[in-house]
């Protein structure tokens, strides 16, 4: 084998274009945004009338914004895939961050359909407690796959 092919330290670039990156860092943050958009509302300024509890007008608005991001959310998961993901695992960086995400990730899609396809009323507050916890942890997990990456790069090779 080559040097190149034994060098531990081999160079794999893991980050992504400008315009791949920022994509998918607003992607993400609508989604972030657009849930904490619902829970405030949702858990916080519950509207009572004469009838009782009503949702707050925020609600209906923040998961319709939140639906739209989820379809663009999944496009940019899966321009994920090809490159940056199996690179990642070929070059063996930053992968315990990594399949962290990926669970994660599954577990808010999982949660997400099963909200929407799945749940009746009475096990609705579980899929919805479920997806809300994930999500606010994924935001998290984001953060440190992001720090994790960046202080795993390897240094420039020494020159021959």
């Amino acid at each position: 084998m080559t040097k190149r092919h034994t060098d531990p330290r081999r160079h794999v670039n893991l980050r992504l274009e400008r315009w791949h990156r920022r994509s998918v860092y607003v992607a993400l943050g609508w989604l972030f945004a657009t849930g904490v958009l619902f829970l405030v509302p949702h858990y916080f300024m519950r509207i009572v009338t004469q009838f009782g509890e009503a949702p707050h007008p925020l609600e209906p608005f923040s998961m319709k914004l939140h639906g739209g991001g989820a379809m663009v959310g999944l496009f940019f998961l899966g321009t994920l895939l090809n490159g940056h993901i199996r690179r990642a695992v070929k070059s063996g960086r930053n992968l315990v961050t990594g399949w962290s995400m990926i669970a994660v990730l599954l577990a808010l899609i999982a949660s997400g359909y099963g909200l929407y396809y799945i749940a009746g009323e009475s096990d609705r507050g579980t899929w919805s407690l479920v997806h809300w916890i994930v999500g606010l942890a994924a935001g998290a997990l984001f953060v440190a796959h992001l720090i994790v990456g960046r202080r795993s790069r390897p240094g420039p090779l020494p020159k021959a």
